[in-house]
């Protein structure tokens, strides 16, 4: 009975994931109980899979005892068998990570290869975490801080990845291995709590349960409660991503106006900033980016939040296109990546004032439409140096002004109805200098960081 009921559920779980028959199935065994109920589970449904294991070298002798366990079980059920050692010490120290992290990383990015599109490639992994993983998954989460997310621990299905057993319970697995006579190895650190799920595992629960008889039943109970909270969380954020964010090309443009009268507006900036790699505590910089000077922006590893007059831009930080600044006349000073330009607009009596300032440049400003587009230089950008009557490529003027590579990649331009009217801290263009006609002047100075 005990067979047949857990069966019954296993396959009833694999056909809600998407999982049928026709899948071909990678099943990741360690040679512990779990993973052998899993593989015994997948060979009494019928199904078509492969055995893997990740052989760590950790426990010396005993990790190549449970390599070998696993090949004889393959061989046994006449499946196919993968193996990899890794080095996963040296590896550790490499990427600085705990051997806990460094273990997880190796095995995972291993198995992914072995899960494509191709003929001889595998539909899903099967992993055999379960209940309890699940339980000190949303514990751990808890201690970490990680937000209502991790509160509904591990999911069943994550793309290729599948979970069939998260819903059982480890002593329901250890009864059906008994029932069926199954055999399995130990992994003695497991009764040790060097990894912090051991220590969970074997000293915090335990400690609680003479506290809490029913501490199992109520932290599974609340595993589904934070789910179907979750569910209610991401309908709310997911209106408030809709009336807020507009996208345009690959930017995204936040109204500030907006996103001042969404309550509570640090969460909800938080998950509308985090898929492009922004932390939480950057969530409290995007609050006074609202209020600041127009240019001043925030990065990522790969994003940056720009304050652009009523909007905030998020862009890639790559992406040359995201790299502008709307500048609108009554704006005296604007911050970008290199610097900041000060701009004033004064009668033409006082050019002689400025024209020998180093940084400084004076323009005619009856030439000049606002807003002015601060950015940085793109391929196929032109301008006509002053003193030049006929136009130049940017590219070509960097050469002639022996700019390095790294110089030219710091190079911003100012523009005024896509016309170039100063290539920032070298050149302004003959076509906006100051003539004898000219009655009022626009003067720029170019403040750059000092490194």
């Amino acid at each position: 009975m005990i067979m047949k009921n857990l069966i019954d559920e296993f396959q009833e779980s694999l056909k809600q994931l998407g999982v049928s028959r026709k899948s071909r199935l990678l099943l990741a065994v360690s040679g512990g109980l779990d993973s052998v109920v899993l593989t015994d589970l997948c060979a009494n449904s019928g199904l078509d899979f492969a055995i893997a294991h990740a052989n760590f070298q950790l426990r010396g002798a005993e990790s190549d005892r449970d390599e070998a366990f696993v090949r004889q079980l393959a061989i046994q059920l006449n499946k196919p068998f993968l193996t990899k050692k890794f080095d996963t010490v040296r590896f550790a120290e490499i990427e600085k990570l705990s051997i806990q992290v460094a273990a997880r990383n190796l095995r995972y990015e291993w198995f992914r290869t072995l899960i494509g599109n191709e003929p001889e490639s595998f539909t899903f992994l099967l992993t055999a975490h379960h209940l309890a993983d699940n339980v000190e998954t949303m514990l751990m989460n808890f201690f970490r801080g990680t937000g209502i997310s991790g509160l509904t621990g591990m999911p069943e299905k994550n793309k290729y990845l599948i979970r069939p057993l998260l819903r059982i319970s480890g002593s329901r697995l250890k009864d059906f291995a008994v029932s069926q006579n199954l055999a399995w190895v130990i992994d003695s650190s497991n009764a040790t709590d060097d990894y912090t799920r051991n220590f969970f595992r074997n000293q915090l629960i335990p400690s609680m349960e003479p506290i809490f008889p029913d501490l199992h039943s109520n932290l599974e109970k609340n595993l589904h409660r934070f789910s179907e909270v979750e569910n209610l969380y991401q309908q709310a954020i997911q209106i408030h991503k809709k009336k807020l964010m507009q996208s345009s090309g690959s930017e995204i443009h936040i109204p500030i106006l907006l996103l001042k009268k969404a309550d509570p507006v640090k969460t909800i900036i938080y998950e509308m900033i985090k898929d492009y790699h922004f932390t939480p505590l950057q969530a409290e910089e995007v609050i006074h980016l609202m209020d600041s000077m127009n240019g001043k922006y925030i990065c990522s590893s790969s994003h940056r939040i720009i304050k652009n007059r009523r909007w905030l831009i998020i862009a890639l930080l790559e992406d040359p296109s995201s790299a502008h600044i709307s500048i609108d006349k009554n704006e005296s000073a604007v911050n970008y990546p290199e610097g900041r330009i000060h701009i004033r607009e004064l009668a033409s009596e006082s050019t002689g004032k400025f024209s020998a300032t180093p940084g400084t440049e004076v323009l005619d400003a009856g030439e000049i439409q606002y807003p002015l587009l601060l950015r940085k230089w793109k391929a196929g950008d032109y301008f006509y140096p002053l003193g030049m009557k006929k136009k130049k490529k940017l590219a070509r003027f960097f050469i002639d002004q022996k700019l390095s590579k790294t110089a030219k990649e710091k190079v911003w331009v100012l523009a005024t109805d896509k016309q170039i009217i100063w290539v920032v801290g070298l050149r302004i263009d003959n076509r906006f200098r100051t003539k004898d006609s000219t009655a009022k002047i626009l003067v720029l100075r170019n403040e750059p960081i000092n490194i």
